[in-house]
C-alpha cells in the first residue's frame, strides 16, 4: 500500500534525480539472483542528500502515524534500514533497535541489536522491498522475541506479486512511500524514458525471471 500519491511521485523524482534508482531497459543490470533487470535501486544514496533525507524521514513519520499509530520501538533492517530507522526513531523520540540478516557467529549470538522488551509494539523500517524474504525474517525475529509487530514501512517497492503474497502469508502489513508504478509514471513525465521503454519496464515487472528470454 502506497502512503500518498503526490508524495510517491515526488520521492520517485528524487530517487531518479540523484541516481538512487537507475533505469536501463536497453542495458540491463544483473541482480545477485541472476535475474536481468532494467532497474537498479540503492536508496542508501538518499542519506548523502540532507533535503531528500529529511523529506523521506518526514514521510515515514507521517505514514507510520497514519497507518500504525506511534509504536513503542522503531526497528531497522540491516543494512539499508538502519540509518533510515534511526532517523525516524529520533523524530518520534523513540528507542531504536536493528535486526541483523542472521545471528552473530560470536559473543551473544544476537540477531536483534538494542533493547526491546517482550510485549512492546514495533514498526519495522526498510529501504527497499523486492521479494520481501529478508525483510520478513526481521519480522519473524521480533515476533520470536515476543514483540507485537504493527507493520513495516519502506521507501520503495517493486510491487512483485511474490512480495505481496509473502507479506500476506506472514500477516504483516506493509506501507511504502513510493513504488514501481509511481516511478515509471514519473520517469515518463520527466522524459527519463520513452513509450517503448515503458512497455519493456511493464513487461519486466510482470515476469522478471523470464524478461530477457
Amino acid at each position: 500500500m502506497k502512503s500518498n500519491e503526490e508524495s510517491a511521485l515526488k520521492i520517485a523524482e528524487f530517487l531518479l534525480q540523484i541516481k538512487a534508482i537507475k533505469l536501463q531497459p536497453n542495458k540491463p543490470f544483473t541482480w545477485a539472483s541472476g535475474w536481468k533487470s532494467p532497474i537498479y535501486c540503492d536508496n542508501r544514496i538518499t542519506l548523502s542528500y540532507p533535503k531528500i533525507r529529511t523529506y523521506i524521514r518526514q514521510e515515514f513519520v507521517n505514514a507510520i502515524s497514519e497507518k500504525y499509530g506511534k509504536p513503542d520501538v522503531i526497528a531497522g533492517v540491516a543494512t539499508g534500514g538502519i540509518a533510515q530507522g534511526a532517523l525516524v526513531a529520533q523524530e518520534f523520540g523513540l528507542p531504536f533497535i536493528y535486526i541483523r540478516s542472521e545471528a552473530k557467529k560470536h559473543g551473544l549470538s544476537n540477531m536483534i541489536e538494542g533493547v526491546v522488551e517482550k510485549g512492546q509494539s514495533v514498526v519495522v523500517i526498510e529501504d527497499l522491498i523486492s521479494t520481501g524474504g529478508s525483510s520478513l525474517k526481521a519480522v519473524e525475529a521480533l515476533r520470536d522475541a515476543g514483540c507485537e509487530v504493527k507493520g513495516m514501512a519502506a521507501i520503495f517497492t517493486y510491487g512483485f506479486k511474490t512480495a505481496l503474497d509473502n507479506f500476506k502469508k506472514a500477516k504483516c502489513k506493509l506501507v511504502t512511500l513510493s513504488d514501481y508504478e509511481s516511478l515509471i509514471k514519473q520517469a515518463l513525465k520527466s522524459d527519463y524514458i520513452n513509450e517503448k521503454d515503458l512497455k519493456s519496464l511493464k513487461e519486466w515487472r510482470e515476469n522478471p525471471a523470464e524478461w530477457t528470454k
